[in-house]
């Protein structure tokens, strides 16, 4: 039943005069109580947290003095109690909850300052369950939860980092804080009990093996707003997404800029998807990405032998690209990088000399990672509809030659089976229909998103060829090449299409109902053909 109460509007400046204090994280807690006790305001606050404001000189009142009622169960109840409630939840100008605190000796509590129990930590610390539970705080939620709702009236602090703000109003207007410093610290508050929920929530999740479970609780956190979404019209931010432990995923979420303007949106989505390329590979990579899409990729001795080799595959598209790499950025690297025009390097770390060779390149925005994803770790992803999510468990396949089925009357031989892996594993990371032909550990041509398998394999061919011309090389890159589909072929004309080109051996998936009629037509044609029976659609 829903409740409606004739209230009177709250005012806009509320004084402080009485505090409620009880922070796991002690960050500055210590001289922002001493501030409220130069303000006049009176400090409850319980176990250590009082224990280090009456070290530092604030004469903080124990709570239980205030309710009569003892912490007890080792510390699960202590400001579970209708004095604190009801100091929190009373609206002030209402005159049946002031005579109902006269009557019950409820002392009005005008700002609360609580943090939450280190949950995350300690799942990240590798604790037992049973130690994880007990660090899910009951008393905090509760209390931030109540002083949220009762904003009108009261201040709620759920960060160290919030307490600043609220001092600086308190001095300038005689220990008051407005209506508009209340109302913004109540949605945080709120945002961070749900963020804290659903953290533990997923943790349930994981305890019972639910991978997808049947209410998927999700909390963006540190929303980073960018200059706009797509397109201008468009607004957007970037909201980190942190496991039950507390854990990023390494990338963009875990970056630090080193140089170079403002992220976009745009940036941030290319960036993630070359990052999450280059770490396919165990070998020095590099990836080139544009839309979303690799334009070129290619493993090497060094990571200047992987860029030179990368940049081949489309030296055009590469112009404005944002480039991956899988090792720390070297200064060679990084100098033949900035001969070109590209809008963002991601690296898991950077050399010194590596970042004055970039230096002069003041728009170059230079991010490092602090290490490189695991593209073989478990995680879910998640895209909007109308109305509500779609969620899938992360792709993390990865084929290796144990898992290939020869089908053709030729083998590859052991230098198109090395390429045909390295090729399938590029295809992942390509928009379907994706079609990729590779020569010697490096992409040479690349078609993606198109509605037709055989119009990818043709733009493909058609990219290599203008890469030919580019390099003066007579004949082009896609001819004695091998080629990967993301998803079998439906007919054998798209496989003909790469054949076309020059390709000498396929990878693909398999699975239709005419691979028969594919199959004959690669042994027609001679060629070599293994099926992965795993397909990467990218949508």
């Amino acid at each position: 039943m829903a409740v409606s109460l004739d209230l009177p509007p709250a005012p806009d400046l509320v004084r402080i005069k009485r505090a409620l204090i009880s922070v796991s994280d002690k960050t500055g807690i210590v001289a922002f109580g001493q501030f409220l006790a130069s303000q006049g305001v009176e400090v409850l606050s319980t176990g250590g947290t009082r224990k280090a404001l009456v070290e530092g000189g604030v004469a903080a009142i124990e709570v239980a003095d205030v309710t009569g009622f003892p912490e007890i169960l080792d510390g699960r109840v202590k400001t579970l109690h209708p004095k604190v409630h009801g100091g929190l939840l009373a609206v002030r100008g209402l005159a049946a909850h002031k005579a109902a605190l006269e009557e019950h000796g409820m002392p009005e509590i005008d700002l609360l300052v609580v943090n939450l129990y280190p949950f995350e930590a300690t799942v990240a610390g590798g604790a037992d369950a049973a130690t994880c539970v007990e660090n899910i705080d009951i008393g905090g939620p509760a209390m931030i939860r109540a002083a949220a709702k009762n904003h009108g009236y009261v201040t709620v602090a759920t960060a160290p980092d919030q307490l600043e703000a609220i001092q600086a109003e308190m001095a300038a207007q005689s220990g008051a804080v407005s209506f508009d410093l209340r109302r913004r610290l109540a949605g945080e508050a709120y945002a961070r009990t749900a963020a804290y929920d659903a953290r533990i929530a997923g943790w349930f999740a994981e305890q019972r093996g639910e991978v997808l479970p049947a209410t998927l609780p999700l909390a963006g956190t540190e929303g980073e707003i960018l200059r706009y979404g797509e397109n201008p019209h468009q607004a957007a931010a970037f909201y980190r997404m942190p496991d039950a432990a507390g854990r990023l995923r390494l990338g963009v979420a875990t970056a630090t800029q080193l140089q170079g303007k403002e992220l976009s949106y745009n940036n941030l989505n290319d960036t993630d998807a070359a990052f999450e390329l280059a770490a396919e590979f165990d070998v020095p990579a590099v990836a080139i990405i544009k839309h979303a899409n690799p334009c070129g990729v290619a493993t090497g001795a060094t990571l200047l032998e992987a860029w030179q080799a990368a940049l081949k595959c489309d030296p055009v598209s590469a112009f404005g690209g944002v480039i991956a790499v899988n090792r720390t950025l070297d200064a060679a690297t990084a100098a033949a990088i900035g001969k070109l025009f590209v809008e963002v390097i991601i690296a898991p770390d950077v050399a010194e000399d590596a970042v004055a060779a970039l230096a002069k390149k003041k728009n170059l925005r230079l991010l490092k990672t602090g290490g490189m994803p695991d593209p073989a770790a478990k995680g879910l992803t998640v895209k909007t509809l109308a109305g509500g999510l779609l969620a899938q468990t992360r792709d993390d396949g990865r084929i290796g030659e144990a898992d290939l089925k020869v089908v053709t009357k030729r083998a590859p031989t052991a230098a198109e089976m090395a390429d045909l892996l390295f090729a399938f594993r590029v295809g992942k990371h390509v928009k379907s229909n994706a079609i990729v032909y590779v020569k010697g550990q490096a992409t040479v041509g690349v078609g993606a998103g198109q509605m037709s398998r055989v119009d990818s394999a043709r733009i493909a061919a058609r990219k290599a060829a203008d890469a030919a011309e580019a390099a003066d090389e007579a004949v082009p890159l896609t001819v004695g090449s091998v080629v990967a589909s993301d998803a079998f072929f439906p007919f054998a004309d798209g496989l003909m299409a790469a054949v076309e080109a020059g390709a000498t051996a396929v990878i693909q998936p398999g699975g239709s109902i005419r691979d028969d009629e594919v199959i004959a037509a690669a042994d027609a044609a001679g060629i070599a053909m293994v099926f992965t029976g795993m397909r990467h659609f990218r949508h």
